[in-house]
C-alpha cells in the first residue's frame, strides 16, 4: 500500500432475523459509523456499497439518507466475500490517493432476497441439472466434514464443540443474531435437528438481516480524530481466487477446501511484517465448524491434522492461545451476507480498542479477518493496534 491506512470508525445494525427495513439498517450503521469516527459525511470521500439481494441502484438511494455530497458510489457484489470486498476497495482508495476518508457499507436481508437466481453451469445445456447449481452449501460442507471424519479422525463433537463455543462468544455480544441467554453445551448441539450430517442446526451460520460500516483514513485523519482511543491500522489487504486443484468444481474442491485461503493468508503475513503467531484473535467464514477447523491449519496457526487438539484445549475460545471467531462468527453473530465480512472488521477494531467488554480479548494487537466468497474467491486483512 502508498499509504498508511487506519479505521477511524465502525458501526453496525444488530444482525436480526426479523423484519427491518433495509434502508433503516443501512442508515443506523452508516451514522454509528461516522459518530465512531467523529467526522461528517461530506468528509467522505468514496463510499462503497456491499450487498448482494438488492436492486442495482439501491445502495445508492440509501446512501442520500446520509447526504447529498455529490460522493462517489460503487456497488460492490463477490458473494460472501463482498462486505470484505468492500473494505478492501476502501482501503485501496484511501493507500492510493483518490481519497483521504473511504466508506465500506454492507447491509443485506437473506429472507428478501428469497432463492437465488440459477444459471446453467459452464459447459452444460440450458435447462439440464448439473452438480454445481443443485448441491447447496450445506451438503457441500457436510462433504467435506465427512472425509475430514475420515481422514483425520475428527468427531461429530469435535464439530458441535466449536459451534457451542461460537455461541457463548456472541452471548454477550449486542450485535449477534443468536444470543442464548445461558451458556451453550455441546450436547444442545448435537440435540439440534440434522442439516446435513454431521452438521445439525445449531453448527449451521444463522442467515437473516442486518447492516455493517467501516470508515477508512490516512495517518492524518486518524491521529486528528482519535480522542485518546488506540489507532486501528490496516496493516494488510489480499484478495485471491482459485488455482486448479484435484477434486476442483466452480465452487471449489469438493474433497476440502481450495488451498486459496494458504495462499492468501502467506501474502498478508508478508504484507504485514508479522506471522500467524503474533495474531491476539482471528475471524473466519465459519458458515459450518468444519470450515474453522480446517482454517485453523490453513491460517497457520497449527500443523495439519492438530486443529482438533485446538479446540479440545481450549485455545480458540476467548481466554485461549488464540481466539478465533470472538463475535460469535457467522454460526451465531449471522451472515446476511454484503455486511458480514465488515462485521469482521466492526469486532476486530473495537478488539484492538479494548471495547468490547464481557467478550474482550485481552491485550489484543493484532486481528486477521478472513472471508470466503462461494468458495472462489478469499480476502484476508490484518488489524493491528498502532
Amino acid at each position: 500500500m502508498n499509504r498508511d491506512v487506519y479505521v477511524i470508525g465502525v458501526g453496525m445494525h444488530a444482525f436480526t432475523k426479523e423484519y427491518i427495513p433495509v434502508r433503516d439498517m443501512y442508515f443506523t450503521a452508516g451514522t454509528d459509523a461516522l459518530k465512531d469516527a467523529g467526522i461528517d459525511f461530506k468528509d467522505v470521500g468514496y463510499l462503497y456499497n456491499g450487498y448482494i439481494g438488492g436492486g442495482m441502484m439501491e445502495g445508492t438511494g440509501y446512501a442520500k439518507d446520509l447526504g447529498l455530497t455529490g460522493v462517489p458510489v460503487v456497488h460492490i457484489e463477490n458473494a460472501s466475500a463482498t462486505g470484505s470486498s468492500a473494505f478492501r476497495e476502501a482501503v485501496w482508495s484511501v493507500s492510493g490517493g483518490a481519497s483521504d476518508v473511504a466508506m465500506a457499507l454492507g447491509f443485506d436481508d437473506m429472507a428478501r432476497m428469497g432463492l437465488a437466481r440459477k444459471k446453467p453451469a459452464p459447459g452444460t445445456r440450458k435447462g439440464l441439472p448439473s452438480f454445481e447449481n443443485t448441491l447447496l452449501p450445506a451438503g457441500f460442507f457436510a462433504m467435506w466434514a465427512v472425509r475430514r471424519m475420515h481422514e483425520a479422525g475428527t468427531t461429530v463433537e469435535t464439530f458441535a464443540k466449536i459451534a457451542a463455543k461460537n455461541w457463548n462468544h456472541a452471548r454477550h455480544n449486542p450485535m449477534a443474531q443468536r444470543r442464548a441467554d445461558h451458556e451453550i453445551t455441546v450436547e444442545e448441539v448435537l440435540a439440534a435437528p440434522m442439516v446435513a450430517y454431521p452438521h445439525t442446526a445449531m453448527m449451521a451460520c444463522a442467515s437473516g438481516a442486518g447492516a455493517a460500516c467501516a470508515i477508512v483514513a490516512t495517518e492524518e485523519w486518524a491521529k486528528k480524530n482519535a480522542n485518546g482511543r488506540p489507532m486501528v491500522k490496516v496493516t494488510a489487504s489480499q484478495l485471491q481466487s482459485e488455482v486448479y486443484s484435484e477434486g476442483h468444481i466452480f465452487m471449489g474442491a469438493v474433497v476440502g477446501p481450495a488451498f486459496s485461503t494458504e495462499r492468501t493468508a502467506k501474502l498478508a503475513y508478508e504484507e504485514a511484517g508479522i506471522g500467524p503467531e503474533d495474531l491476539s484473535l482471528v475471524q473466519v467464514h465459519d458458515a459450518f465448524p468444519i470450515e474453522e477447523l480446517m482454517y485453523y491449519e490453513l491460517l497457520g496457526i497449527c500443523g495439519e491434522g492438530e486443529g482438533d487438539r485446538l479446540v479440545h484445549d481450549g485455545d480458540t475460545a476467548i481466554g485461549g492461545r488464540i481466539p478465533f471467531s470472538t463475535d460469535g462468527g457467522l454460526i451465531a453473530r449471522g451472515h446476511p451476507g454484503g455486511p458480514t465480512g465488515i462485521a469482521q472488521v466492526w469486532d476486530a477494531t473495537r478488539q484492538l480498542r479494548g471495547d468490547q467488554g464481557k467478550f474482550q480479548v485481552e491485550g489484543a494487537q493484532n486481528a486477521l479477518v478472513h472471508m470466503m466468497g462461494a468458495g472462489s474467491v478469499c480476502a484476508v486483512h490484518i488489524l493491528q493496534k498502532a
